[in-house]
């Protein structure tokens, strides 16, 4: 099994030129999904926001984002960034996420999701908020 740790920023309508602008500085593609495209929007003028994306280059760089959706509070001071945690293995991301959970606020539980076979959202006993994920299979 293979596991990565990626930086994951947060932003409030900006992920979009965060990642266009990582992805011509470090040469990577960019990738996005948007809200509407997840089936996910809480408002229509959110909708063509960033749900997830992504910049991969060839060197090894990695950076996630996303636009936080209008329910949830959002401060650059305070929850910038989360550690996202992704693999190939279900079993194995399912421990890692009971590991993570002891003690943790789970804020979505890890399940199937429109754009992964399983993610969740929790922070743990330190004030860290991980995003738990199964990496999808190419299409």
């Amino acid at each position: 099994m293979t596991v990565t740790t990626t930086a994951h920023i947060n932003s409030r309508g900006q992920a979009r030129d965060m990642l266009d602008f990582y992805g011509k500085a470090f040469h990577g593609e960019v990738t996005v999904a948007t809200y509407t495209d997840i089936h996910a929007a809480e408002d229509p003028s959110h909708a063509d926001q960033v749900a997830w994306g992504q910049v991969t280059a060839p060197n090894g760089f990695r950076v996630m984002a996303y636009d936080v959706q209008p329910s949830k509070t959002f401060d650059a001071g305070e929850n910038a960034f989360y550690i996202a945690l992704r693999g190939d293995d279900a079993g194995e991301i399912q421990q890692m996420w009971d590991g993570l959970a002891d003690g943790a606020t789970v804020l979505t539980p890890l399940g199937p999701a429109p754009f992964a076979p399983l993610y969740g959202m929790l922070t743990d006993r330190y004030g860290v908020t991980w995003i738990v994920d199964v990496t999808p299979s190419p299409n």
